[in-house]
């Protein structure tokens, strides 16, 4: 039998069977923490830097122990290369072939009966009934009924709603397609495989038993491993509070309509359901311009009242529904969705000390939440109610080697951790500027400085630039200075198009620059000289002026502590790593970070930021960045005048002559 060392060996299977696969220690030393976790039944926290190979550190423990596992992601985009590449690989390289099922939310895979639905009902005016014959040809051949099979949608998914359940309008045992159900399907192919890969959403709906009546995936597991366990704490606040809106009011009164349809009692019924989406209506309109978050209390009286009116019209439907509701089973469901609302929106008019009622204002939406300060007590309880051993993983979990604020967030403070630096070097592939002389962050000419800093770096280094802001009002500050300059290269900006999109038009153009805020901080991956300067305007402390932010800072100064040490100034260290972990990628990338904020260099606490960096040299001077700027230039697009070693600042491939320390001092 293949031992962990053996596996990870120079000459072991993984080495043998894996094209591009080398040793390293760190991930090496990964896989046997994993396995002391399994052995021990306990709890385990990991730090695993950029490069380590965390997926086959936690996989093959796993594979060798004989555990049954679930696997939960934060993104898509891992999620499908762990079953698509890595599990298939992993098995086939140690001789063990592996069940592995992947499981999706209920958005990705079609519904007979919403479909039937569909046909019966008035589409036409969204010129999609002539594509529903095409959904049921090509589901009728589909095994999974995975939408993102069929090519014909496209990047067009208004029509998703309409042919997808909910777990809210989903029919369950009572459903006439119950036995051809692909929910089910996908359910039951999870339950009897050794290795389940979800995503974090669902991971925790199964926690909080939300889809209870289709069987419970987490009970059978002996191991949970949550990667990209950095973004598990702020989707728990989704899942552990209470919110409705008036998309859901919207789309509770489609579907009445539809199911009244065909059940035949629409004559009873679209009335009622017509007042309902008037009433949500009104609430969209009432708020007028404003958009954003604003607590509940801080609401104008007639938007607080258009909401309370919500209430009445979700009765009448109760009422009517009630004599009703042997006509269809979707009328029953009906009744049971109105009655659930019903009962929310009494939860919601309520105020509890653990959590903060708000209103989030869109466009299109208007949502009434109340969502709890601190899930880490529910979050813990669920876990430890599953039993089994659960692995965090992520490139940022911890503060120099703290791991309290990950873990008190999750509420599980008797883990293990470990933090495992990235096996890339940094010293001699990377550099840090901190360019002197700007004005305050929040100060008005700040952006506009600070892009004058870092504009003579982008000509130097021929674009391939990520500039990160956070906020939309620095990006659109950035935008319009960057529109009257002649660029290196193509210029992409976050909302100008779908981020896969924009990201691989910035690989393809090999210098472009790229203007993003949070969601590029984050799960992007551009390898090779593409990327190789990253700018970030400042520190990513969150927005006090976000209500939720807000009340968290209050409660926990209310409990004696210090919200800046304990809460603002953890979460930005990390905020920060993922936003300078986007530059290298690969062992052979080279790159320059700037990071634009003064305070790292006045303030206290800037050292704390500086010491969770990885090991770059710090570069002290304009002279100093642009020589290295221009290093980074790929040889074809170098002028004469600084290809080769013909430039005046020399060759930097190695290390320069000033960079003798840490780098991060």
């Amino acid at each position: 039998m293949t031992s962990l060392s053996t596996a990870f060996s120079a000459d072991g299977p993984l080495a043998r069977n894996l094209s591009g696969f080398s040793h390293r220690d760190a991930q090496a030393a990964m896989a046997e923490r994993i396995w002391e976790a399994l052995q021990e039944r306990r709890h385990l926290a990991v730090e695993a830097g950029t490069g380590i190979g965390k997926t086959f550190a936690y996989l093959v423990p796993v594979l060798l122990a004989g555990k049954r596992a679930v696997i939960s992601t934060g993104t898509k985009t891992l999620q499908d290369q762990l079953y698509a590449r890595d599990l298939p690989a992993l098995g086939a390289a140690m001789g063990r072939p592996l069940s592995v099922a992947l499981l999706k939310g209920r958005g990705n895979y079609l519904c007979w009966h919403r479909l039937q639905l569909a046909q019966q009902g008035d589409l036409g005016r969204f010129a999609w009934t002539s594509g529903l014959g095409s959904i049921e040809r090509w589901a009728r051949a589909s095994a999974s009924g995975d939408l993102t099979e069929h090519h014909d949608l496209g990047g067009d998914r208004s029509l998703t709603p309409w042919i997808t359940s909910t777990v809210e309008n989903c029919l369950g045992v009572k459903c006439e397609w119950l036995d051809d159900c692909f929910v089910v399907k996908a359910r039951r192919r999870a339950q009897a495989a050794d290795v389940v890969v979800v995503n974090h959403h669902l991971l925790l709906a199964d926690l909080a038993l939300k889809e209870s009546g289709f069987g419970e995936l987490l009970p059978g597991a002996d191991v949970v491993i949550v990667d990209e366990a950095h973004l598990l704490p702020d989707i728990a606040q989704q899942f552990f509070g209470v919110s409705a809106s008036t998309r859901e009011l919207t789309a509770l009164a489609r579907d009445l309509v539809a199911e009244a349809r065909s059940a035949g009692v629409a004559t009873e019924l679209e009335p009622l359901v017509d007042r309902l989406g008037r009433a949500a209506a009104e609430s969209r309109r009432v708020a007028g311009e404003a958009s954003g978050r604003t607590p509940w209390w801080l609401a104008a009286a007639p938007l607080q009242d258009s909401v309370a009116a919500w209430r009445e019209p979700l009765e009448v439907l109760i009422g009517a529904l009630g004599g009703l509701r042997d006509a269809a089973p979707g009328l029953e469901r009906a009744l049971e969705r109105c009655t659930d609302v019903a009962g929310r929106l009494q939860t919601l008019r309520s105020d509890d000390e653990r959590g903060l009622r708000w209103l989030e204002i869109s466009d299109r939406n208007l949502t009434l939440h109340w969502t709890p300060l601190d899930t880490g007590e529910e979050l813990a309880a669920r876990i430890e109610g599953h039993g089994g051993t659960w692995i965090f993983a992520s490139a940022t979990l911890a503060v120099g080697e703290d791991f309290s604020h990950f873990l008190g967030r999750i509420g599980v403070r008797d883990a293990r951790t470990e933090v495992l630096p990235s096996p890339f070097d940094y010293e001699a592939h990377s550099r840090l500027y901190l360019p002197e002389g700007l004005p305050a962050p929040s100060e008005p000419d700040f952006v506009a400085s600070l892009l004058g800093s870092v504009w003579p770096l982008l000509e130097a280094a021929g674009g391939g630039a990520f500039l990160l802001f956070t906020s939309y009002r620095a990006l659109d500050q950035a935008h319009a200075w960057l529109s009257s300059r002649d660029l290196p290269g193509p210029l992409f900006v976050q909302g100008q198009g779908a981020r896969t999109e924009l990201l691989e038009r910035f690989r393809e153009s090999g210098n472009g620059v790229l203007l993003g805020t949070s969601s590029f901080w984050q799960g992007v991956d551009v390898k090779g000289d593409a990327l190789r300067l990253v700018m970030i305007d400042k520190l990513p402390f969150a927005s006090p002026g976000d209500p939720l932010i807000r009340a968290r800072l209050d409660a926990i100064r209310a409990q004696g502590e210090d919200p800046f040490t304990t809460f603002q100034l953890p979460q930005a260290v990390l905020t920060l790593k993922q936003g300078v972990g986007r530059l290298i990628r690969d062992f052979d990338d080279r790159g320059l970070i700037v990071v634009g904020d003064p305070r790292l260099r006045t303030r206290g606490y800037g050292r704390v930021f500086l010491e969770s960096l990885p090991p770059m040299p710090l570069l002290e001077t304009p002279d100093e960045a642009l020589a290295y700027a221009e290093s980074l230039r790929p040889a074809h697009a170098r002028s004469p005048s600084t290809a080769g070693e013909g430039s005046e600042h020399g060759d930097y491939a190695e290390a320069p002559p000033w960079s003798t320390g840490s780098g991060n001092a």
